[in-house]
């Protein structure tokens, strides 16, 4: 099985002063199903402190210990809101794009990716515990959790599907194998075998 390195978002438990990761175990099941052994990243790696004010990058080592053969963003958390997520989604990017990795970003995942090439977001109504059909590139019902939209599509990526109100909801990346989708395939009630199959060809297989 392929392994894949996965984003997991950040929760705060305020009683017990913990700042935990975490990551929906639909998520994990979608990978699994799909063929793929997913191996979630934790967020403080990028900067260890080691005493004496001393650091240590461990994410480079966990990268080249792991070796991973693709990489997904997960959703969950708010740009900004989480700046050790952000850092570290950043760096899974830049791995991904040195060794040239497939990569899947997942709702606020696709948001990272346009983030990283200069995209802007935008806040948008209508797009939180919903449905929308897709059309486009990607011709699909799919389910909606996002309180913001990708204001434009970002240098070097295409629109692959917009909603039915013109909000660009999957973008591809146009020289790499990389891609955005705005919803959240481990949350319908059966996998669509439409995502499984996209998946799969994004990976490789």
């Amino acid at each position: 099985m392929k392994v894949v390195a996965i984003s997991q978002r950040v929760d705060e438990i305020a009683k017990r002063g913990e700042c935990r990761d975490a990551l929906d175990q639909r998520l994990v099941n979608f990978l699994l199903v799909a063929g793929y052994l997913p191996v979630p990243v934790p967020n403080e790696l990028y900067l260890q402190t080691l005493g004496q004010g001393a650091t240590h990058d461990a994410l480079h080592d966990w990268l080249n210990a792991l070796s991973p053969q693709a990489i997904v963003l997960s959703g969950g958390n708010d740009i900004g809101q989480y700046p050790a997520r952000d850092t570290t989604e950043g760096r899974l990017l830049d791995h991904a794009r040195s060794h040239r990795l497939p990569v899947l970003g997942l709702c606020r995942g696709m948001q990272m990716i346009a983030h990283c090439f200069g995209g802007q977001l935008k806040p948008v109504v209508g797009h939180v515990r919903t449905r929308h059909q897709l059309s486009g590139q990607i011709v699909a019902e799919v389910n909606s959790y996002h309180g913001f939209a990708l204001a434009d599509c970002p240098e070097a990526f295409e629109i692959l599907a917009r909603s039915e109100d013109g909000e660009i909801e999957a973008i591809r990346h146009l020289s790499l194998p990389w891609e955005g989708w705005m919803w959240h395939p481990e949350r319908e009630h059966v996998f669509a075998p439409h995502d499984i199959h996209r998946l799969r060809m994004l990976f490789g297989e």
